[in-house]
């Protein structure tokens, strides 16, 4: 088994870009999720569940910041506000982050009509995974919604392919994960305690329940009741549908695509060289 592909999506809910390799640190993939578009009035967390256009926003990390880049060919190089002001923001377990300045908010207000600021997350440390949800006392969080770094598998999603209409097809990028693995038995990753990916460790965190985002087209936007509907009727417990697992890094390292995933099983750290 193999990493197929590598993805880190600077800020939250816009498209992010595949990358040849991902630092991890403690929070995951460096830069990863690290940045957040927020109501200007209020602080509250916007995402593409409310507002699509931001799947249509690229972003891509830099040495000084983060770039932005519209679908009307606007770009914007934003650098870490290390000196922003400190603003409220509606994200649980963090009460706090640094604006990005009036160029980010005016850039995102004009293209997504409606008034909107870029914060960023100066560290972290700053918030932790939720114990409910697999963390541990001491853990740190980007943005995200729940975990550190989101492995998915081609397998499974073929599987999916398999249990929906034959004229409805869904990609990889309605899941949105950082790492994507080839072979194995379809949903396999659900069992995993232990995972190795390249010579980086990471312990299993909890399967990722899936949300109305998935069910929205990143390239057109249209809306639909996929792979939603689907997953209800193969892939639901607990009250929700599930697809992908949250890992947590062990060690900070570097992993590449095309390195080979290792899964514990027993007592043993074994490696499937290629897919099933």
């Amino acid at each position: 088994m193999q990493i197929t592909s590598l993805h880190r999506y600077p800020v939250k809910s816009m498209a992010g870009v595949g990358e040849a390799y991902l630092d991890i640190d403690a929070g995951g993939p460096a830069g990863d999720r690290r940045w957040a578009v927020v109501e200007a009035e209020t602080g509250d967390k916007v995402t593409a569940r409310e507002l699509p256009g931001l799947l249509h926003l690229v972003a891509h990390t830099t040495e000084h910041g983060v770039g932005l880049r519209t679908v009307h060919g606007r770009t914007l190089a934003v650098p870490f506000p290390y000196d922003g002001r400190l603003v409220t923001v509606g994200f649980s377990r963090l009460s706090h982050a640094l604006d990005a300045g009036d160029e980010a908010a005016e850039l995102l207000s004009s293209e997504l009509g409606r008034p909107l600021r870029l914060v960023w997350q100066a560290s972290v440390t700053d918030r932790s995974i939720r114990l409910d949800l697999g963390g541990r006392e001491g853990e740190a969080l980007s943005l995200a919604d729940a975990g550190p770094l989101l492995l998915t598998s081609e397998s499974s999603l073929a599987r999916l392919q398999e249990w929906l209409d034959t004229e409805t097809r869904v990609g990889m990028s309605r899941f949105r994960p950082n790492v994507v693995v080839d072979g194995g038995e379809p949903f396999a990753e659900d069992t995993w305690d232990r995972v190795r990916l390249g010579d980086v460790d990471f312990r299993m965190q909890h399967a990722c329940d899936r949300c109305v985002m998935t069910t929205i087209d990143p390239v057109t936007l249209d809306r639909g009741r996929e792979p939603i509907r689907t997953l209800a009727r193969h892939r639901s417990w607990d009250g929700a549908v599930w697809f992908g697992v949250w890992l947590v890094p062990l060690a900070p390292g570097r992993i590449h695509v095309g390195d080979d995933v290792g899964v514990e099983a027993g007592h043993a750290l074994s490696t499937d060289a290629g897919p099933d």
